[in-house]
């Protein structure tokens, strides 16, 4: 579960925002800050993983705590959902590490999209303990799996067309090779099944998925992190 946590001073944005993470599988809204002396209080009594974060505060900029929240909560990872479209404020989000940047007012599946794509990304640095360089060109590029609202099996066969990143014969190939293993395959696995990277591999399943045609599932071993599995559906 990504423990997550929202400072936005307009209550009901805010709330808005909460019924996005809560509504998303896997993450859970546990905190929310009206100000940036709330954010700060937040932080030192909250683990949290993933911070939503205002840029106009009522008692500081939003931007201006990047430094403290870096500094002191390393691990805390951060999305800008600001009506600020300061270039100066962008630049210095991303220069701090900001996961994204999302000018509001605009779409809540932004939001979504961003929160999904991060999840993705944050199964797998948490699973991994080294990534290469097609890896870091691969979610770089933002080449991630997002899930779509309305599933639909002809999206998969090529009906209509497939997300970017997505090869429809090698999409066949992953989904026919899932559906032979009851007992499920890890991303590596598969990875090796079709002669490219993990993370390649973790792309697809992902993307099965999020149309509804697979299943993930923590598998907890003796020692170390839990192994994500995937399985059909």
């Amino acid at each position: 579960m990504i423990r997550t946590a929202i400072a936005e001073d307009d209550f009901r944005i805010a709330q808005i925002h909460q019924e996005i993470v809560d509504g998303l599988e896997g993450f859970e809204c546990t905190a929310k800050a009206a100000s940036a002396a709330e954010l700060l209080e937040l932080l030192r009594t909250h683990p949290i993983k993933l911070l939503l974060l205002d840029v106009y505060m009522p008692d500081s900029m939003g931007v201006d705590l990047l430094h403290t929240i870096r500094g002191e909560y390393p691990e805390v990872d951060v999305i800008i959902v600001s009506a600020s479209t300061n270039a100066e404020h962008i630049k210095k989000s991303f220069r701090y590490g900001v996961f994204d940047y999302i000018i509001k007012p605009g779409s809540l599946d932004r939001l979504k999209e961003t929160l999904q794509k991060y999840e993705v990304f944050h199964q797998s640095v948490s699973t991994v303990p080294d990534m290469s360089q097609e890896d870091i060109d691969e979610w770089y590029s933002g080449t991630v799996p997002v899930q779509t609202d309305s599933p639909s099996p002809a999206y998969i066969y090529g009906e209509e067309p497939l997300p970017k990143g997505i090869d429809a014969l090698t999409l066949r190939t992953v989904q026919e090779r899932l559906q032979d293993m009851p007992e499920g395959t890890t991303a590596e696995e598969m990875g090796r099944h079709l002669g490219a990277s993990r993370t390649t591999a973790r792309r697809y399943l992902e993307f099965l998925i999020s149309v509804d045609k697979g299943e993930a599932k923590p598998i907890y071993g003796i020692v170390g992190r839990p192994e994500r599995r995937y399985f059909s559906r």
